[in-house]
């Protein structure tokens, strides 16, 4: 992870702009323990199929990743310029983890992984433009019985 010291003045002090929602209220609830959770990922890694389309500049969009995908069809197309993509390069799991979620379900430590996971490019829209995304990301998270979402912020 960057330190907001280490990069140009006018992308920190673009970091440092960014609004930030405050909340009246708690907005977490509790779960079923671990063991009976169904867990899906949501990276803001720019991912997807190599069939997808690729991501393009302030995309609000998302891609669909099915559970069973061979992780050496996943690529990356996310628009940072800032963005170094070396731990991608030699490990998927750095910025998607499915290959440890499926070992947690194998040991029984999770419930189950949901049959889809969730790719967003995370640059250059600012939080309200994306809220209507993830209102339907919710929505197709809530079909498919998913209780807990492993966030892959990039």
């Amino acid at each position: 992870m960057v330190r907001l010291k280490d990069i140009p003045v006018l992308d920190a002090q673009h970091l440092r702009e960014k609004e930030c929602p405050i909340f009246d209220n708690e907005p977490f609830i509790s779960g079923p323990a671990l063991e009976d959770r169904r867990v899906a990922i949501i990276t803001t890694a720019g991912l997807h199929r190599r069939e997808d389309k690729n991501f393009f500049l302030k995309d609000t969009g998302y891609r669909v990743i099915p559970k069973d995908i061979d992780l050496n069809d996943i690529v990356m197309t996310h628009t940072s310029v800032n963005y170094d993509r070396t731990g991608f390069q030699q490990d998927i799991n750095v910025v998607f983890p499915l290959d440890r979620l499926r070992e947690l379900e194998n040991r029984g430590k999770i419930g189950s992984i949901g049959k889809f996971h969730y790719s967003l490019m995370g640059a250059g829209w600012l939080p309200h433009e994306i809220e209507p995304t993830c209102d339907e990301l919710a929505g197709l998270l809530r079909e498919d019985n998913v209780n807990a979402v492993l966030l892959v912020p990039v």
